[in-house]
């Protein structure tokens, strides 16, 4: 799988929903939830989605309920499908 160009990145971002660019290699979505076991929760279920795609996302859960993800592929040092694939499925849980 080869890194996406920066029009296919483009393309991409417009069909997911909120992600945003994070630096050159990466992009992220930030999800507020109603407390600190929704997060968990939330974070839980993206670990499950993560593990069936073998693609993980950086997680950060921070606050009481907030939960950031960023997206890349580190072994193309860049955004590949996968990031948008995952992206999408994510975005089906929230």
């Amino acid at each position: 799988m080869s890194a996406l160009s920066e029009e296919e990145i483009e393309q991409r971002l417009a069909g997911v929903h909120n992600w945003k660019r994070a630096g050159d290699a990466s992009i992220a979505r930030d999800y507020k939830l109603e407390d600190f076991v929704d997060a968990v929760a939330f974070v839980n279920r993206v670990a499950e989605l993560a593990e069936e795609a073998n693609h993980h996302p950086d997680i950060l859960l921070h606050g009481w309920n907030r939960v950031r993800l960023t997206l890349s592929t580190h072994s193309q040092d860049g955004l590949t499908d996968a990031d948008f694939a995952l992206a999408g499925q994510i975005d089906s849980l929230a």
